[in-house]
């Protein structure tokens, strides 16, 4: 049995196994465009990426040049935001010079996820220090804590290792096969910081390579073009820098869940169960797979009887696993306690976070407290989501199956008061591969690559211990400021006047000027 056919989907037909030399146009330009940019990445990242307090590295001269200099910072904020935006550039400019998606396209895509991956296996972590609390919860572990009851505060010296305050108190949010790597990792380097780094990177790296097998499958299973479903997810540079430069335990959870899907797909349920049951003990947001997974299982035309026994099916074979994961370690299910720990309460771009922000400082504004009802509306936007996974699973046609657990996963995301980049990375390949139409679908997701690229480029920069002296006079405002400004200078560039790129972003009625997809 194959997977269903979405209707949004762009039917792979008989020119998808190409037609000779003329598939790309010498696509030699992009990709070493991209390839400058995850370079300017890397050298950038020595002066704003994120060190650890106990890090070996602050005591190379050029790493005290352009981290305690102001020319230095201020040449590492424009390579990182230059450098980001030639990706952006990059990627879409790839994606114009073929001709035919077909082998040689699918060639050039893999070329450029390893052209511009590999500088970034380098850098020093960018726009995210979470690798940090990766390595102090490992610590945790090696120590005998039980991460699900103490926060990295009760490690001595636990500010070292460079992970951001909201961990010192927050319990670990994460899985059970994702605490085992944490310990797996901090024991075999005995804590140090730049061996953790690679070794959480060679994890990320592991969650890359799932989605580079399995974007195509499911994409094929749909009757999606596999090449085009691989250049949009996989050589997107929100998911390598996400995934590669940020360093985040997401690229596996998304890798397994994209396998089990496929598995379960072509009713090889109980390997794709177990799949998912892994990427859930990563990170628990994919448990909103199961439902979806059930009903494959349940076949086309399964009665309301049928479905009813196969989700619990489902649910047992996955609960079963996760419990002997559980009694392994003996840490149980504290992970559930945990889920509320990482993030801000709420962020001004997500539409649910600002809603509530409005309103709380209205009622402040008229003497209440404010975090009442802003509250009220956080509640609300999580009941709506709720509500619309809960539709999706229960509402809608078999052959759109794939299609409703993406829009459920969405809903979830997209109603949350706080939206991270990495969180919507979850979404692109299984948008891709149920079919992202070359219209007004495609340029969104343009749009929001460069939106969360430029914020990424401003949002987390390590320059605030330093620079903020009177002499000097180049705080942690005026870094992001130089930062979104160089990025967003570049992002209009892209959309106005770059003869290249520009027709790529014009009026949504209008197509989207790329080669046929075929």
């Amino acid at each position: 049995m194959t997977a269903p056919v979405p209707a949004t989907g762009e039917m792979a037909a008989a020119g998808i196994a190409g037609t000779g030399s003329a598939e790309v146009d010498n696509p030699r330009s992009p990709l070493l465009a991209g390839f400058l940019g995850s370079m300017f990445m890397m050298i950038g990242s020595i002066g704003v990426g994120w060190l650890a307090p106990v890090s070996e590295l602050r005591r190379m001269p050029v790493f005290i040049w352009m981290r305690t200099e102001a020319p230095g910072v201020a040449l590492s904020i424009v390579l990182v935001a230059i450098g980001g935006m030639l990706l952006v550039r990059a990627w879409l400019r790839l994606g114009q010079k073929v001709r035919v998606w077909g082998e040689q396209a699918r060639r050039a895509t893999l070329s450029a996820v390893v052209a511009w991956g590999l500088p970034m296996m380098f850098s020093v972590p960018l726009f995210s220090r979470d690798v940090y609390a990766y390595i102090g919860q490992g610590r945790l572990m090696v120590e005998g804590f039980n991460p699900y009851e103490n926060g990295i505060s009760a490690l001595s010296n636990y500010f070292q290792l460079g992970a951001d305050k909201m961990w010192t108190e927050a319990p670990v949010p994460y899985g059970q096969l994702f605490l085992w790597i944490e310990q797996f990792v901090v024991w075999v380097t005995n804590v140090q910081p730049e061996a953790c780094v690679m070794l959480f990177r060679l994890v990320a790296l592991a969650g890359v390579v799932l989605c580079v097998v399995y974007v195509p499958r499911l994409a094929e299973l749909h009757g999606v073009n596999p090449h085009r479903a691989l250049w949009l997810t996989v050589a997107n540079p929100l998911f390598l820098t996400n995934f590669i430069a940020s360093v985040h335990n997401d690229s596996l959870m998304i890798g397994l869940a994209l396998a089990g899907l496929y598995y379960s797909a072509t009713r090889r349920q109980v390997r794709g169960i177990a799949l998912v049951t892994l990427s859930i003990a990563v990170k628990p947001i994919t448990i909103v797979f199961l439902p979806f997974i059930g009903l494959l299982w349940a076949g086309r035309n399964a009665g309301w009887l049928r479905k009813v026994a196969f989700w619990a099916l489902t649910a047992g074979l996955s609960l079963a696993l996760l419990t002997a994961l559980s009694m392994v370690n003996g840490f149980g299910f504290g992970w559930i306690n945990g889920l509320s720990a990482p993030g801000s309460i709420s962020i001004w771009y997500a539409p649910v976070g600002l809603i509530g922000m409005v309103v709380g400082s209205l009622a402040t504004a008229f003497g209440f407290d404010g975090s009442v009802p802003a509250g009220w509306v956080f509640d609300a936007g999580k009941l709506l989501a709720v509500g619309i996974v809960a539709w999706q699973i229960f509402k809608g046609d078999y052959d759109r199956l794939m299609r409703r657990l993406t829009l459920a996963l969405a809903a979830v995301v997209l109603l949350a008061p706080i939206i991270q980049a990495w969180y919507v990375v979850w979404l692109i390949p299984l948008f891709a591969v149920t079919g992202i139409r070359n219209d007004w679908q495609v340029k969104a997701l343009y749009f929001v690559v460069s939106f969360f690229m430029i914020y990424a480029i401003s949002d987390q920069l390590d320059v605030f211990p330093y620079l903020q002296t009177q002499d000097l006079g180049l705080a942690l405002a005026l870094a992001r400021v130089a930062a979104a400004l160089t990025a967003l200078l570049f992002a209009l560039y892209l959309i106005f006047w770059d003869p290249g790129t520009r027709r790529l972003f014009r009026k949504w009625h209008q197509p989207v000027v790329e080669r046929p997809v075929i």
